[in-house]
């Protein structure tokens, strides 16, 4: 067992033995020495009983789920599991093993999207977190789930890993993505051949129904109707109803009230565009995909990217794919230069004036930590690692990341040419300051404040 996940069920006992009466703690958790198994985001538990697992269930099972959710990076949930349970999950794994694939992929699941390749970050923790939740307990905790957000940001990797989550942990759950254009399509042909069966066998006789950019139901008043009732067959047999759209539900235009109402019956989760810190891991995440050794490719390539691709992971992911394929064709080590000449293309201009930034905000950032803390632009600018001097360079250099998501390597041109390592390491110490003392956070805040006003 992977010694992470050994930490993390550590932890967590931990966390149990404190908050729980010692009789009880004994009694339930005493004898959970370490994790029997993972898969699929879930770390099993195993229990002697049925008893016992009925009671850490019923009791406990959703706060030690909370608790993990608090103290891990990725979306992993807890489960308690019996030894014949685990048998027989072990034995179903080994039989379905040859037949698993078209099980699974049936019901339009793309095999990629799942929770371990999702990368999370602020703009998307929350929506994950739930979404996690709603795989771990499909028409339980929120039905339906409503997800939200621009073009190219994830909703459909985060849907579809909802659904790969059931089907993996469950192979007899019947679930079906489909596109809210594909909906429509079908019940057109319906109209058309006056087959009703057979759209009730793909569309009623299932567990789970996943369906993406329904912002495309607006106009289609019969097409409406039709998934209106199909809502309320499924949510009334507690079948889970994930929806994903471009926008909340409150900005659906030309979609009857009493099918939007609905869709806020559940819960409802937004996803923002990733920031800089996000955009970079996400990149290095691809990477580990195409099984190539980050350091391949230098830091600034990545930046340069992330930078041109501000808003959608879907470009960001495809501008990375291209600067790989053209590595490859060229055949030769990958620099700046030749990654904006493979990039060409696709930088419109708008983006390319993302990364020019207007020296005048740079400058006006600058002058105002002088002026807040009395030096003058030598000052800032020189070699003396006196406090005095290097604290107001390390605020500047957090934010002109921060405020401006600079490359690092940018940001060290602006201070008479220093390693890109040392700007990482300034930033991460105010980053570091802010969450720890008081007057770095009051300062940082203060000249925040001047800057955008």
């Amino acid at each position: 067992m992977q010694e992470h996940y050994a930490q993390l069920w550590v932890k967590t006992k931990f966390y149990l033995q404190q908050n729980v009466a010692d009789k009880t703690f004994k009694e339930l958790f005493d004898h959970i020495q370490d994790v029997a198994k993972v898969e699929n985001n879930t770390l099993f538990l195993l229990v002697a009983n049925n008893f016992l697992k009925t009671r850490i269930d019923k009791l406990f099972l959703n706060k030690m789920n909370d608790y993990i959710t608090t103290i891990s990076e990725e979306l992993v949930r807890f489960r308690i599991i019996t030894q014949d349970e685990l048998y027989e999950t072990n034995k179903a794994n080994v039989e379905a093993s040859t037949q698993r694939f078209d099980q699974i992929r049936s019901g339009n699941l793309n095999q990629i999207y799942t929770f371990q390749n999702y990368v999370i970050g602020k703009n998307n923790r929350l929506a994950a977190t739930i979404a996690l939740q709603v795989a771990d307990q499909p028409g339980v905790f929120a039905n339906p789930l409503y997800i939200f957000g621009p073009v190219g940001i994830g909703k459909t990797h985060l849907m579809q890993s909802i659904g790969n989550y059931i089907v993996d942990n469950d192979i007899t759950k019947r679930v079906l993505y489909v596109k809210t254009e594909n909906f429509v399509e079908d019940y057109v042909n319906l109209l058309r051949s006056n087959n009703i069966d057979q759209f009730n066998q793909k569309y009623a006789d299932i567990d789970v129904l996943l369906i993406d950019d329904i912002q495309f139901l607006s106009k289609k008043t019969q097409s409406q109707q039709q998934f209106f009732k199909l809502f309320e067959n499924l949510h009334g047999e507690n079948k889970q109803i994930v929806v994903t759209s471009d926008r909340p539900t409150s900005e659906l235009r030309d979609v009857m009230t009493r099918l939007t109402s609905r869709f806020s019956w559940g819960v409802v989760a937004d996803i923002n565009p990733p920031d800089l810190e996000h955009r970079l891991e996400i990149l290095k995440r691809k990477l580990q995909t195409h099984l190539i050794d980050a350091e391949t490719i230098p830091l600034e390539v990545l930046e340069l990217i992330a930078n041109s691709f501000p808003t959608s992971v879907r470009e960001l992911e495809g501008a990375l794919n291209r600067v790989i394929f053209y590595k490859t064709i060229m055949n030769e080590e990958l620099t700046l230069e030749n990654a904006i000449e493979a990039l060409q293309p696709l930088l419109k201009t708008q983006r390319l004036e993302h990364l020019a930034l207007n020296s005048n905000k740079i400058d006006q950032l600058l002058d105002i930590v002088c002026g807040y803390f009395g030096l003058s632009k030598t000052d800032l600018y020189g070699n003396s690692r006196k406090r005095e001097f290097l604290y107001p360079r390390q605020i500047s250099m957090y934010l002109l990341r921060e405020l401006y998501e600079l490359p690092y390597k940018k940001i060290g041109s602006i201070f008479s040419g220093r390693d890109h390592s040392t700007v990482m390491n300034s930033c991460e110490k105010i980053l570091a300051g802010i969450q720890n003392e008081e007057s770095i956070k009051n300062d940082v805040q203060n000249i925040r404040q001047r800057v955008e006003h």
